[in-house]
């Protein structure tokens, strides 16, 4: 039953996956708080763990504590909104949840349509600028951080 469960899951993985851009590592994203970056430079010493979100996802209300847990404990951490509101209600919705992880703001869903994310949370692992693991769905704080650890060998 477990092999059957796992084969399960991978192949749910394999098909809800998204797709990173041909040009995601290179191309600049800005956060709430202003900075621009790239995945490429914010994954080339350590994995980074892109979460995509969003405020109305039910499952997101029990997935996103986790993400602001591995944040808080110094996790490579970037957190894209989708079509959550703007700037200011996602810094509303973050105070009063009292999360304090890097978000860059989707409110139109293009990053996410870049990265054809096709349900909320999704879950993909860069290292040095390749996606290297993603999965979607609600996933443990266990598991995340396992898919972290195993990227960065």
């Amino acid at each position: 039953m477990l092999l059957l469960a796992v084969v399960v899951i991978k192949g749910v993985d394999y098909f809800r996956a998204p797709v990173a851009p041909d040009d995601f590592s290179a191309r600049p994203v800005t956060t709430l708080d202003g900075k621009q970056i790239s995945l490429a430079q914010l994954s080339a010493e350590r994995p980074l763990l892109l979460y995509f979100w969003a405020t109305w996802c039910a499952i997101c209300r029990y997935t996103t504590p986790t993400v602001d847990r591995l944040s808080a404990e110094g996790q490579n951490v970037l957190t894209v909104a989708l079509r959550s509101g703007d700037d200011q209600r996602i810094r509303r919705y973050l105070q009063a949840k009292g999360m304090r992880f890097a978000v860059v703001n989707d409110p139109l869903g293009q990053h996410s349509a870049s990265w054809r994310v096709s349900v909320t949370p999704d879950w993909v692992i860069i290292d040095k600028g390749k996606v290297v693991s993603s999965t979607s769905g609600w996933s443990s704080y266990y598991l995340i951080k396992l898919r972290l650890w195993w990227a960065g060998l």
